[in-house]
């Protein structure tokens, strides 16, 4: 299968949404790592008082867990589904198959960064980046 390949315009028309979409997902990381330490705490404490209410908070906590990492993958396949390549989720690093002097290069862009600015070869990454 061909993977898509993206002009200049293509990529930086999708940079606001990936900006919106990597803090969301930074959101929900961060959600479920809280729930997930929760849940922890709530298992080891399990033994020492075997209420139900601490089962229901379990199964509250691990229901959360789920869902949570349901959501994450779901934004990161979304990502995917645009032919974008995920190189670092938590800084969102990504690449977007290019054209460059007749050659696949890489348009490079990482969250924070307004547009592009820059591209490297397929076969380097983000610390051989060219000024485009």
């Amino acid at each position: 299968m061909e993977r898509r390949q993206f002009t200049l315009e293509e990529a930086n028309a999708l940079v606001p949404w990936l900006e919106e979409t990597f803090q969301r997902l930074a959101g929900l990381r961060q959600e479920h790592i809280d729930t997930q330490s929760r849940l922890d705490e709530l298992l080891k404490h399990r033994g020492s008082n075997g209420s139900s209410s601490s089962n229901e908070a379990m199964q509250q906590a691990q229901g959360n867990v789920d869902r949570l990492a349901r959501l994450m993958e779901e934004g990161f396949q979304d990502i995917l589904a645009e032919g974008i390549i995920v190189r670092d989720v938590a800084s969102g690093l990504v690449d977007f198959p290019s054209q460059r002097e007749d050659r696949e290069v890489f348009l490079c862009w990482i969250g924070g960064e307004e547009q592009i600015g820059f591209w490297h070869e397929t076969n380097r990454g983000f610390t051989h980046r060219q000024p485009l």
